[in-house]
């Protein structure tokens, strides 16, 4: 099978290059490398003969036209995105152009392929989002989204992403265009851009600076360890139900404070400081305009109808990944001055 996969030098994007190629499948990695992308995230799997790079923007169609009747792939895994809601909030308009335009630009790249290619039964186009489109939720812990929940944006980043949702949808059902969807719960882990929660924190918490909380850091998410993920995504596209959208969790709720209370004392353990616990640098700062609470996701569906569940607690996670940036300061401090990186944004 011939994945082509959108973004597949960012985070998420690359996981689920090196773990298509771990099985088996040839990968065409389209990638504009913009300022979060780093092909080091694939260098593991570069040389392999099943992959391939194309640089190209998801705004470009005529680029995108070219891609396909080249690579002629059997799937789509559409993941390239701006995805940093302080970003959003600073910048909205790459959000709309690259979540929206881009998105828009994707589908009918991909629908004029299919056509051309005598709608083959076996394509599919499978769109990757967030569970940030929902907006929040109450703390009641019986309540999570559901792939039924209404859609509630807060932000410009999850607007632009419910954006593209909805189109995706709609090529489905005006064109008959073969989709899945999926949307996923916060990530972390190994190559992970240093301008996250998780990463800010343990690389703060290495160089001795404050690790920031925002506002009084009761803010709940639920972590999906990035593999997970992409193991979990490489199961939609293949699997799941044409027209049909999988929420994908890690059954992992945590305060933020929380969490990085738990890295503070993973790291305690694994590069102690001279004095005192990495805790004593929690600084708590202005909260986010428009933080949405509580964000937690119902697996049922891709449980029971898929068969798939994560395979690490947030703990076990966390310790993979504090031990993955302690082995890998040459990938993270190439991108310590990148635009952003380390600045507060989307103060408003």
């Amino acid at each position: 099978m011939k994945l082509l996969v959108t973004g597949g030098a960012g985070f998420i994007g690359s996981a689920v290059v090196r773990a298509a190629i771990a099985q088996g499948h040839e990968v065409v990695n389209l990638d504009a490398l913009t300022y979060a992308a780093c092909l080091e995230n694939v260098a593991s799997v570069a040389d392999d003969p099943k992959y391939s790079f194309v640089k190209a923007d998801i705004r470009d169609r005529a680029a995108l036209d070219q891609a396909f009747a080249e690579h002629q792939p059997d799937i789509v895994m559409h993941l390239a995105a701006e995805s940093h809601v302080d970003r959003s909030i600073d910048g909205p308009g790459d959000f709309i152009e690259t979540n929206i335009t881009g998105t828009y630009n994707m589908l009918e790249a991909a629908r004029s392929y299919w056509v051309n290619a005598g709608k083959p039964e076996g394509f599919r186009f499978h769109h990757i989002s967030t569970d940030e489109v929902f907006g929040s939720l109450p703390a009641d812990p019986s309540v999570q989204f559901t792939e039924d929940t209404p859609y509630d944006p807060r932000s410009p980043y999850s607007a632009s992403k419910a954006s593209s949702d909805h189109l995706v949808r709609a090529w489905h059902e005006t064109y008959g265009l073969p989709v899945v969807l999926s949307n996923c719960s916060n990530n972390y882990g190994p190559y992970h851009f240093p301008e996250k929660l998780i990463p800010v924190v343990i690389l703060n918490a290495l160089a001795g600076k404050d690790i920031p909380i925002y506002g009084d850091g009761s803010n709940v998410r639920d972590w999906l360890y990035v593999e997970d993920h992409a193991d979990a995504l490489l199961v939609v596209a293949a699997k799941g139900e044409l027209g049909r959208s999988y929420n994908i969790g890690g059954e992992n709720e945590r305060t933020n404070l929380e969490l990085v209370k738990t890295i503070c004392a993973i790291l305690d353990e694994k590069a102690p400081r001279e004095a005192g616990s990495y805790t004593d640098l929690i600084t708590y700062v202005t909260d986010r305009p428009g933080h949405d609470a509580r964000y937690a996701i119902d697996p049922t569906r891709i449980r029971e109808e898929l068969g798939w569940r994560p395979s690490v607690t947030v703990e076990e996670g966390l310790e993979k990944t504090v031990h993955w940036y302690l082995d890998n300061k040459p990938w993270w401090q190439a991108l310590q001055n990148r635009q952003g990186v380390g600045e507060r944004l989307g103060k408003v």
